[in-house]
């Protein structure tokens, strides 16, 4: 049996591992490594979910630990499997892993895709932060208005009991409660519910896609960070950030996306640069010819918008956009500059916990608060961050409701951010298959 170490962040490394290596007995995980996700290193990837090959589980291990793993365990291959990394990171980890003597393996589509018994349509993107969520939004109400029983599939964010959420269903808030859903699972989940979708999610993507066969009549991935389908998609639809133009080019596996995709949602040229829009459409050009151009914008609305002129504001925007996904601000940030606000209150001074650490890993952040939530106490310090503030209101730009979940002494307001096409064609003349 080959020794191998899966690199991954709680997810497409899960996924991996139960489609290529459960059961196989061609290879011996010795361990996962974790990246991204906090508190995920430490633990096991359960006996439960493992196969008949690993009854004690598997170790996961932080990262920083996997030189010594190689050597000690005599690793002789190892897998990367986590996204939004650029090109020069996914190589530097191929080094260190060449100089402690292993092999360095990336696997593709192919080999990790589930086929699925219904029609399939993804929705993924180069950055995370692209639009995503907006543009799955839209493409699961137009397969509703039309009558199809619309079945959502999240990527993965098991940051809890993971024997507990091999297959996890919700319909209603209650489930995100019983789910004990962190606050970025619930930016994903909540804003379908609200629709009366059903979503999917959890860690095993082959029982999960065997439960929504039964009551879909279109199954729709909806990707995570930059990754590319779990699924076998009949349509794939990607979605660029002319806001970062240029990592499409530069970043895994969000190149591969691009250079996949047949639909190409160009996000945000509202508030985009012209000369950035035309850099992502001349590298569509030159990587994905073939590809149809869906021109966007992403529309900002907020209730009671016009009490943000003349305050000083704190702008909670979505967290994994404005910490790994590396963008300096979001949709809140621009609300607050459309409806004139007097100032944008820098977040920094009051920030307590793994809020402040935030921040110190994230330096780029100046001007926003990241809705960072991954656990109960997590979440209790945005809380009292936000109570620290000096500020007027807050406005939040996360998908969801955080009155929902933070009980506040400040005034909060939502941000709606919705995918507008401009022009043709546009996603109902893309799904007219389906």
């Amino acid at each position: 049996m080959k020794k191998v170490v899966i690199m991954g962040a709680a997810g497409r490394d899960f996924h991996n591992f139960n489609v290529a290596f459960r059961d196989n007995e061609a290879y011996h995980v010795v361990a996962f490594t974790a990246a991204q996700i906090p508190d995920i290193a430490g633990r096991k990837y359960p006996a439960a979910l493992a196969g008949r090959l690993y009854p004690r589980g598997i170790p996961i291990h932080p990262e920083e630990e996997l030189a010594a793993l190689i050597i000690k365990h005599k690793v002789e291959e190892v897998f990367f499997a986590y996204s939004d990394v650029p090109h020069a990171v996914v190589m530097n980890r191929a080094s260190l892993v060449l100089a402690a003597g292993a092999d360095f393996s990336l696997m593709g589509p192919e080999a990790t895709m589930i086929a699925s018994s219904k029609p399939v349509v993804s929705v993924c993107a180069v950055r995370t932060g692209a639009g995503k969520s907006q543009t799955t939004r839209k493409t699961a109400r137009i397969l509703k208005d039309k009558g199809r029983r619309v079945v959502v599939i999240r990527h993965p964010m098991p940051y809890g009991d993971l024997a507990a959420q091999k297959v996890q269903r919700f319909a209603g808030y209650e489930d995100l409660d019983r789910h004990k859903c962190t606050i970025e699972e619930r930016e994903e989940y909540e804003p379908h519910i609200k629709e009366g979708i059903v979503v999917y999610a959890g860690v095993d993507y082959g029982a999960i896609l065997a439960e929504a066969e039964k009551e879909a009549d279109v199954i729709l991935w909806d990707g995570g960070n930059n990754d590319f389908p779990f699924y076998k998609s009949d349509l794939e639809i990607v979605v660029a950030d002319p806001h970062r133009a240029g990592h499409e080019l530069s970043y895994h596996p969000g190149e591969t996306n691009f250079r996949r995709a047949r639909v190409v949602v160009v996000n945000k040229m509202d508030t985009a640069p012209k000369e950035k829009v035309e850099q992502v459409l001349e590298n569509l050009r030159a990587l994905n010819p073939k590809a149809k151009v869906i021109r966007a914008e992403s529309r900002i609305t907020v209730e009671g918008g016009e009490r943000i002129r003349g305050k000083a504001v704190l702008v909670v925007e979505d967290g994994p956009t404005v910490t790994h996904g590396e963008m300096a601000f979001g949709a809140g940030f621009v609300a607050a500059q459309k409806f004139g606000a007097k100032a944008v209150v820098d977040p920094r001074p009051f920030a307590v916990g793994s809020i402040k650490k935030t921040f110190d890993k994230y330096r780029h952040l100046d001007k926003v608060l990241p809705a960072m939530g991954y656990g109960a106490r997590q979440v209790k310090e945005l809380a009292e961050t936000i109570d620290r503030a000096r500020c007027d209101l807050v406005v939040s730009a996360t998908p969801i409701d955080l009155n929902r979940l933070i009980k506040s002494r400040k005034p909060l307001l939502p941000v709606r951010y919705d995918l507008e096409e401009i022009g043709r064609p546009g996603l109902k003349d893309v799904l007219k298959p389906f």
